[in-house]
């Protein structure tokens, strides 16, 4: 599978979960408006995609909101079917992301330095 025909399935699969979160489409109360898509990882078969969840709340709300799309994967991954023009819908799982957590703290120890 060409790089380019991944990248734009990994592109819709993000645009179309992060939608699906902040529009309340999953009814799952682990997850949240805080959460976001912050990368889809789709393996060359198109079989399986892995997609990186992140939070501004803390982590413990982050360890819950991706138990909590783990557990909808299925709704997830029909509604997916709908919007992707692919034969198969890749297979999603769903892992933390701390990232943004992890640049939160940066930020703070720079602005305590004393330049």
């Amino acid at each position: 599978m060409s790089e380019i025909r991944m990248n734009r399935i990994a592109s819709q699969i993000r645009e179309e979960i992060s939608r699906m979160i902040i529009q309340g489409i999953i009814k799952d109360p682990r997850v949240t408006s805080s959460l976001s898509v912050t990368e889809v990882k789709v393996s060359s078969d198109i079989s399986s995609a892995k997609v990186f969840v992140s939070s501004f709340a803390d982590s413990r709300e982050l360890d819950k909101g991706v138990a909590g799309l783990n557990h909808a994967a299925g709704f997830i991954q029909s509604r997916l079917a709908k919007h992707l023009h692919t034969r198969n819908t890749p297979r999603l799982q769903f892992i933390d992301d701390h990232s943004v957590e992890y640049g939160i703290k940066m930020i703070k120890k720079i602005e305590e330095l004393d330049i």
